[in-house]
């Protein structure tokens, strides 16, 4: 095939077309009509389980099904809400129910009355997640607003709720602002970028509470001592710790205590640790006289050694090699949101039977039920943060892909009112993610989009949460801080490199396999490079870890993500179908890469 003509096809095809590999560039630029087919994720069913497992009541009230909707709204109440849709499904999705365009303004309504058992005591609020600006009322009256769409947030409500009928209603203003988080959305979806969310995305729900409870409940560790963060209205809260692991007596108590409000450091007889292979959570109780939550917390450390020569990265003071995957947390049915609950742990439970042990979160923050299944299923997870700011084809692709990697990123231009919210955003991310011991990695910024001062933030970060590594710079332009050399391969065979930190290879692989009747599309596929069955997919992958992974392992390298977990929209470079339908790879002979893997690892580093 002509070079140069490939090359020429590139300048008409749209942003990002260029890291997709030959033939599928040559897919891309199909000028053929497509369909886009629909999709449902049919091996589960619908299912939202409770949404908080770190702090979880029996006052738990769900406001999640069918709310009034008006779509297209000026900003102003509507007079009718001619429209439903089915929360937490965001507009576009096809689990939403709702059929048209949403606009950029648009207005949910709930009318609900409180259960019995929420009388005379304060009631919480809760949204999981709202894309991008929302203001709430509720009966009518303004009770707050929040911005950005990845985060949780809550509201007291207790003063302006009934004991009769009760009205919550939520403006949402999303017009894909690049000065917020807004991750892989665009409004021309194609190749890399998908099909953009809007609003209630993840669950809504009430709780009630007495004059003193429980906000927040965080463990650390390093190893030596145990701390316990407590965050309340109360002073003293009593603690009850349980053993995971339940014998023929039942449950066993290790510890009573008591705990004061702020940080707390206890003992036990016994550690012990959290690691993938043995997902050892300490269950917890914590009591006040008008409180009463289940929570829990785990036990494990990550550090950067020196070992067989190389810097390497330890859990619990042990070499580990991280085998894992992009994932993205797209669902066919519902985009951001999966048709059920049970959707992760199915995820998670995929990855593991094929022999990783790690899920990289892409460029998305999830539900907590998700970082909890990671924590009770055991799985390393390398948390992204959500990218805001302008993409550059040239500098964020064309430059680096195929020129030079080697940019300071101190004097990027990038506007001030962008870099405030996104290094709010970092921070807050990290804090809400503080307690989920299955998170041990941390990426802020990915391939250049929007990228300044990058060791700064990295700094600032550790300043928040020392217990995890820090990937300045995942792909390239990266700078002389962060804690590991982060690389990217498509294009290129896996090479050595002057690494003179711990190496991870961040993204590689992503070979496109379309399988009819599962796949979004047919012919506007996106990946890098074209196999035709599972067993030629099966055999490129091996080979590529075979011949350029393992090799480079006595050079460095900790860890591998493949390129990805599931196939989304026209991107189909995954492992499974995009509804999880089709592993499309040869389980047993993964299993046997995975092993082949491990030990050489464990060979090298003793």
């Amino acid at each position: 095939m002509d070079i140069k003509k490939e090359l020429a096809d590139l300048v008409w095809i749209p942003r990002l077309a260029l890291t997709q590999g030959y033939d599928a560039v040559l897919n891309f630029a199909d000028r053929r009509e497509h369909k886009k087919k629909r999709l449902t994720q049919t091996s589960l069913k619908e299912e939202r389980l409770y949404p908080r497992p770190q702090l979880e009541r029996d006052s738990f009230f769900s406001l999640d099904g069918i709310w009034e909707f008006a779509p297209k709204s000026t900003g102003k109440y509507p007079v009718v809400f001619a429209k439903e849709i089915k929360v937490p499904y965001p507009p576009e999705s096809d689990a939403s129910g709702f059929e048209g365009e949403c606009g950029n303004l648009f207005w949910y309504r709930k009318r609900f009355v409180l259960p019995e058992d929420f009388s005379g005591k304060n009631v919480i609020l809760h949204f999981g997640a709202v894309d991008q600006l929302c203001k709430v009322y509720i009966n009518g009256k303004y009770i707050g607003k929040h911005e950005g769409g990845y985060l949780p947030f809550s509201f007291d409500v207790t003063k302006e709720l009934t004991d009769k009928e009760n009205e919550v209603a939520v403006l949402v203003k999303d017009e894909l602002d690049i000065k917020y988080p807004y991750g892989k959305q665009t409004q021309n979806p194609g190749g890399m970028w998908y099909t953009p969310v809007s609003g209630i995305w993840q669950s809504v729900w009430m709780e009630a509470v007495g004059e003193e409870y429980v906000k927040s409940f965080v463990c650390r560790y390093d190893g030596i001592n145990i701390e316990l963060d407590v965050d309340g209205t109360a002073e003293q809260y009593k603690a009850r710790i349980y053993d995971a692991e339940i014998n023929k007596k039942g449950t066993k108590i290790v510890k009573e205590c008591t705990l004061k409000k702020g940080r707390n450091t206890i003992t036990l007889d016994r550690i012990r640790h959290w690691s993938p292979e043995r997902p050892y959570l300490y269950n917890v109780e914590l009591f006040t006289q008008d409180d009463e939550v289940r929570t829990y917390f785990a036990l494990r450390t990550v550090s950067i050694e020196h070992v067989d020569g190389r810097e390497r990265i330890c859990v619990n003071n042990k070499p580990y090699f991280f085998h894992g995957v992009l994932d993205q947390g797209y669902f066919c049915d519902g985009i951001y949101t999966p048709i059920s609950d049970r959707c992760y742990e199915q995820d998670i439970l995929h990855m593991k039977k094929l022999g990783f042990n790690t899920l990289r979160k892409h460029i998305k923050i999830e539900p907590a039920r998700f970082y909890y299944d990671c924590d009770r299923i055991g799985m390393f997870v390398f948390q992204d943060m959500v990218n805001n700011g302008s993409y550059s084809y040239f500098l964020n692709t064309l430059l680096p892909t195929f020129w030079g990697q080697k940019i300071s990123d101190k004097y990027t231009k990038v506007k001030s009112e962008i870099k405030r919210i996104f290094e709010k955003h970092c921070k807050d991310t990290v804090k809400y993610l503080e307690n989920f011991q299955s998170i041990v990695y941390y990426t802020v910024f990915n391939e250049g989009w929007g990228q300044y001062d990058s060791d700064r933030i990295v700094n600032e970060l550790k300043e928040v949460d020392e217990s995890r590594i820090y990937d300045g710079a995942s792909g390239w332009y990266k700078q002389q801080g962060g804690d590991v050399d982060s690389d990217h391969y498509y294009f290129h065979m896996i090479r050595p490199k002057k690494w003179s930190k711990p190496v991870i290879i961040s993204e590689c692989g992503g070979f496109t396999m379309v399988v009819p009747g599962h796949s979004m599309y047919m012919h506007k596929i996106y990946g890098y490079g074209h196999l035709r069955s599972g067993k030629s997919l099966t055999e490129r992958i091996y080979d590529m870890y075979n011949y350029e992974v393992i090799p480079n392992i006595k050079r460095g390298i900790c860890g591998c993500i493949y390129t990805q977990l599931s196939d989304v929209e026209g991107e189909a470079n995954g492992l499974y179908t995009y509804d999880r339908t089709v592993c499309k790879v040869n389980k047993d002979k993964m299993i046997q890469l995975s092993g082949k893997i491990y030990r050489v690892f464990r060979k090298i580093t003793g």
